[in-house]
Parts: C-alpha cells; sequence; structure tokens
C-alpha cells in the first residue's frame, strides 16, 4: 500500500520524505490556508520536492471553472492530480479533463455507488473519506472492501485513496482491505513506527551493553 502525506507543510513532506515513505501529496483549500502562503507556489514546491503525484483541489463548483481551473494547475508541474468534489459538475469536468490526459483525483466519497460512478467517468483516484464516515456511525471499511470488489470485479483503473484517516488503526484496516493508498496527516506518521515495547527494547539493550562493556 502506499502512503501519501496529507499535508502543504514543505518542511514536515521533506521529513518523512527521508525515510522513502511518501509515495505522493494531498492537499486541500483548508490545508494550503493553514500555511499561509501563494497556492501555487506551495503547490510548485511540492511537486518539485517529491517524485510521486501531487493532488490539488480546484474552488469551482461547476464544470466549466473546474476544467478551467484544472488546465490551469495541470501546467504547474508534471506531477499534479487535479481533485475534484463528488458532484454531477465534478464527473462531467472528471470526463472531460480525462479526456484532455489530466490526471484527477475525486474526494469527497461516501458510499461504493459514488466511487463506481467516478471510476466510470475516468476519475485517476477516488478518495472515500473514513473519518467522517464514521462520525455518521456506518462502517467505513466496510466501503473500502466495497470498492475494492468492484473495481477488480469490473476491470475499472481507478486507485483508492483512504483519506480522513485518523489512526494507526484506520492504516492496518485498509492496508487489509486492499486499499491502493492510505494519505495520512504528518501528524499521523510517528505512530505508524512508535511502540512502547520498542522503546522499551531499545533502553534495555543499551543497559545490557552498557553492563557487558563494564565487565
Amino acid at each position: 500500500m502506499k502512503f501519501f502525506l496529507d499535508t502543504a507543510n514543505v518542511n514536515e513532506i521533506k521529513r518523512i520524505n527521508k525515510l522513502g515513505l511518501v509515495d505522493g501529496v494531498t492537499t486541500n483549500p483548508t490545508i494550503i490556508a493553514r500555511e499561509g502562503r501563494d497556492f501555487e507556489e506551495v503547490i510548485k514546491e511540492i511537486c518539485a520536492t517529491v517524485d510521486g503525484p501531487v493532488s490539488a483541489e480546484v474552488i469551482s463548483l461547476d464544470s466549466e471553472g473546474m476544467i478551467e481551473e484544472a488546465k490551469n494547475i495541470a501546467q504547474w508541474a508534471e506531477n499534479i492530480v487535479v481533485k475534484i468534489p463528488m458532484t454531477e459538475a465534478g464527473l462531467e469536468a472528471v470526463n472531460k479533463l480525462t479526456k484532455l490526459g489530466i490526471k484527477t483525483n475525486v474526494t469527497l466519497i461516501f458510499t461504493a455507488a459514488q466511487g463506481l460512478i467516478a471510476a466510470k467517468a475516468g476519475a485517476t483516484y477516488i478518495s472515500p473519506f473514513l473519518g467522517r464516515l464514521d462520525d455518521t456511525g456506518t462502517d467505513s471499511l466496510t466501503l473500502i472492501k466495497k470498492l475494492r470488489t468492484i473495481l477488480d470485479t469490473y476491470g475499472l483503473k481507478a486507485e483508492i485513496i483512504s483519506a480522513s484517516v485518523r489512526g494507526l488503526e484506520h492504516v492496518e484496516k485498509v492496508a487489509v482491505a486492499g486499499s491502493d493508498i492510505a494519505t495520512i496527516p504528518g501528524s499521523l506518521f510517528p505512530k505508524l513506527w512508535s511502540h512502547p515495547l520498542t522503546d522499551a527494547g531499545i533502553v534495555a539493550f543499551m543497559k545490557d551493553w552498557e553492563a557487558f562493556k563494564n565487565q
């Protein structure tokens, strides 16, 4: 399973990228706003930092506006993927952008039907939102399993990005369920490699080594 870093903080991206764990980056207007920097400037810097796909979201809500924005954004770097919302206008935009060779990531997916039609419209990636779905009392893992079965059954090429990932359990479960990608906030990454028993083991090893040296 690939890891996309869900952030617009370039220093955070560089830190995790040193570990060889960043297969791509996803952003959204909220994340960009937190950085207090120019949208285009941030996206271009991220694209120059990582080799994988970088998702940058459109602001327009009508299809023509989305398409024009996407055409502009796609020119910023070769690894740009344009993030499009799951709406009727969004599907129309995805269909046309795909024919133009522009990669898309359809976001805010909460049902298997939404994922299916996004994939049929030509989306490169589809992004079901786990945390937000769990907040409604719905089992988000079931959605990932359904999408995996649908895409495999009908040979649809879209990749599943498990989004709104909130904890280690989400990451492990979507990996087992066959999600192609998990997009993870920088604050969650250390929890993937940390464990109290690991820390305790290192302390014990060092204690034993010191005792051996002093013999």
